[in-house]
């Protein structure tokens, strides 16, 4: 993978990391409940359901690329339109609540772990996601292995640390959210519809 195709995904990446989602919510939700030690449990299990449904999506775009690089333009376009619609429903989505059932609750770290874990594996919309962004930045003449593991691990690991920060500055962050939520919510959106305009022009 070229640097500078690297250093792009590396923004691109962090953007969509900040924005609000599944995972980013529950780490909110058991920073505030739990504390960011036991939350490292739920960012664990996340960080291993984001990298089953990227090698999900990557093979199953390697085996499109095996039969016709044709696909790999329709997936640029297909996947940036879907992106676009992605970032409109975001920035006219309302503010982030975090909802708290019940402080001070005892759970076990194995319960977090899969949480976090299901969250990430069995969110519908997240193999769509990644379906539409990988192929932005695989290069059809490199490896599919190597360009999974360089794009999974550097995704995974922006997602843990952000997610780290959520769950750290929890209390500060849900508050500013219900504040300000809106706005952040169009900031995110004009990130993907970003993203999902501009990308497929690339290269």
């Amino acid at each position: 993978m070229a640097l500078q195709v690297w250093l792009v995904y590396f923004v691109a990446a962090l953007g969509l990391s900040l924005s609000p989602g599944p995972n980013s919510l529950l780490a909110l939700t058991h920073g505030a409940l739990h504390g960011r030690r036991k939350t490292l449990y739920t960012l664990v299990g996340g960080s291993a359901g984001f990298l089953l449904i990227i090698a999900l999506s990557m093979f199953g775009i390697g085996a499109l690329l095996r039969t016709s690089l044709v696909w790999l333009t329709v997936l640029k376009w297909v996947g940036g339109a879907y992106l676009v619609w992605l970032g409109i429903q975001v920035w006219r989505s309302p503010p982030v609540r975090v909802e708290e059932p019940g402080a001070g609750m005892a759970v076990r770290g194995a319960s977090l772990f899969r949480q976090g874990f299901l969250s990430a594996a069995t969110n519908p919309k997240g193999i769509l996601f990644f379906a539409a962004f990988l192929p932005q930045f695989i290069d059809p003449a490199r490896s599919i292995l190597a360009q999974f593991a360089i794009m999974a691990s550097t995704f995974v690991a922006i997602e843990f640390v952000t997610e780290f920060v959520l769950a750290t500055l929890a209390q500060r962050i849900t508050r500013w959210l219900e504040r300000a939520g809106r706005a952040f919510n169009r900031v995110c959106g004009g990130i993907f519809v970003a993203i999902g305009a501009l990308l497929p022009l690339r290269g």
